[in-house]
């Protein structure tokens, strides 16, 4: 069996909002590494860049719930004496969790998904299963590591421990090393009663391609920002309209282009237009990942104003600030979560307060007055994320936990 025959398991690949993870996956393979791509389910769009790699994806849940619970337990005996460890993991799991709890009945389900996928790990010679989030990607994964005795390490990022997180502990002492994206989640998965020693840091890097053109850092009339992300409460785009309503409301020649698509995305635009017209906030839907560099080198400023949701969900250390980044734009975000990690106020950023407008507006204007300060924070910026948040140096500290 081949040592370095690794597993990828993530909820939908390839995903536009996890473009993150299809790009360690590939990362991996140009160093030599085998991967074998799962995903629990089929991306809901797909990404036409990446065509070849989603024809490679196996999908656990494809076929329908009696496709999973048939196929899951037509492949328990192979499994012989391993079946009694991998019960009994559950029916822990289960008395935790609560038996009349549907988390209950959806962990014996993904005991199935896990079923099936550990005979296809054992069918292709996997050696090693690398799970992206952690929850229903790593409850599938450590049973079927139970049943196949295949290790499994986690990457937990942001939602999945934040508002969907459960038996973490659990998760934590069954891999062989749990991973996150930042010393923010290290320390809140700590506090749950997580050991160091369990607990790791691993960054999401990104490979980043230096601009093709010059940073510009001499702004035009109007001061153009740029946002990007996924239409919901969390990505604070509410907040970040009623900034820019605030500036214009001063005088300042300011617009904001916001790319992406989602579930609040006509309520955005209701809101700018109330707020201060549809000629002050440009709406770009979705952008394909090869376009977003370039995108972001047309405007002066890429703000994100992450804060935390009615449900306790936040933003990690978004990879879209990095891009920009990377790419010498200046970048303005809030004091949440890891991104203090990444944009360290007026060194590699500014950081407002959290669902604060005012305090928001205050930031970008401070951006607006000062090319010396954008050109500065930008340089320094470029140079941090370039050491720090790079691929290569981020897939080598992965491989050394998978290695372990």
């Amino acid at each position: 069996m081949n040592p370095l025959t690794v597993a990828y398991l993530s909820p939908a690949m390839p995903a536009l909002s996890e473009t993150f993870v299809y790009e360690e996956l590939l990362a991996l393979e140009r160093r030599g590494v085998t991967v074998v791509p799962f995903s629990v389910r089929q991306p809901a769009k797909p990404v036409p860049a990446q065509q070849a790699l989603a024809a490679r994806v196996t999908h656990l849940y494809a076929g329908g719930p009696l496709a999973v619970v048939l196929g899951g337990l037509l492949q328990l005996p192979r499994f012989g004496l391993r079946v009694g460890k991998a019960l009994g993991w559950l029916a822990s799991d289960v008395t935790e969790c609560g038996p009349l709890r549907l988390s209950s009945w959806k962990l014996a389900y993904q005991f199935l998904a896990g079923a099936r996928l550990a005979a296809l790990l054992r069918q292709r010679g996997c050696s090693h299963l690398h799970v992206h989030f952690a929850h229903v990607p790593s409850q599938i994964a450590m049973y079927a590591s139970a049943l196949g005795g295949v290790p499994f390490t986690i990457m937990a990022h942001a939602n999945d421990i934040f508002e969907d997180g459960i038996l973490l502990q659990k998760k934590a002492m069954r891999a062989k090393r749990m991973l996150t994206i930042s010393d923010y989640n290290r320390r809140y998965l700590q506090g749950l009663g997580i050991a160091p020693d369990r607990l790791a840091v691993v960054r999401c890097g990104v490979s980043f391609a230096p601009p093709v053109t010059p940073p510009r850092w001499e702004a035009g009339p109007v001061f153009k920002l740029a946002s990007l992300g996924r239409m919901v409460e969390k990505k604070g785009f509410d907040v970040l309209i009623a900034a820019v309503a605030l500036l214009r409301n001063k005088g300042l020649a300011v617009q904001l282009s916001l790319a992406g698509d989602g579930p609040l995305l006509s309520n955005m635009k209701l809101l700018a237009q109330q707020l201060c017209g549809l000629e002050a906030v440009l709406f770009v839907g979705s952008l394909p990942h090869h376009e977003v560099a370039a995108w972001m080198r047309q405007h002066d400023a890429f703000v994100l104003a992450c804060k935390q949701d009615r449900h306790g969900d936040m933003d990690g250390i978004p990879v879209v600030l990095m891009e920009a980044m990377s790419q010498g734009v200046p970048v303005v975000s809030t004091r949440l979560s890891g991104l203090p990690e990444l944009v360290q106020h007026q060194q590699t950023g500014l950081l407002a307060e959290p669902n604060d407008a005012a305090s928001l507006a205050q930031q970008i204007e401070a951006l607006m007055q000062s090319q010396t300060l954008r050109e500065r924070l930008a340089t320094q910026a470029q140079a941090y994320v370039g050491m720090e948040f790079g691929q290569a140096t981020n897939i080598d500290r992965l491989m050394d936990h998978i290695r372990l």
